[in-house]
């Protein structure tokens, strides 16, 4: 079975900083996309950021700027660097992996990490 696992999340305080990862020791062939999305208290979960095939990076209008996302592909490992956080970017953080397999594409999940930004 694939397993993610998340680590980082935390509380802090509005303006400060968390930086999350992302690992996993199965080995993937086919990696297509990396990248983490957030689920927030009566909210759908929604995309935070994500790299496609390595070199497309995309972020949420409400992050862009302020959250850096990058990769380790050989590992494999996706990060999120969160900077000046705001009580809006609290919610359960979930990193997940798009691999390409013979017919279609199978999506993988971590367990998801709490972050909570408050004063």
């Amino acid at each position: 079975q694939v397993h993610l696992e998340e680590s980082g999340g935390g509380w802090v305080q509005p303006g400060g900083s968390l930086r999350l990862s992302c690992t996993t020791n199965t080995t993937f062939f086919n990696i297509v996309t990396m990248g983490w999305y957030r689920q927030a208290p009566l909210k759908q979960r929604e995309l935070v950021a994500s790299i496609t095939w390595g070199e497309t990076i995309k972020y949420s209008d409400s992050v862009k700027g302020r959250f850096i996302i990058s990769e380790d592909r050989a590992k494999p490992a996706v990060y999120l660097q969160m900077n000046s956080l705001e009580s809006d970017d609290t919610a359960v953080y979930f990193c997940y992996i798009e691999e390409s397999g013979l017919n279609r594409y199978y999506d993988y999940w971590g367990q998801g990490t709490q972050v909570t930004v408050s004063s």
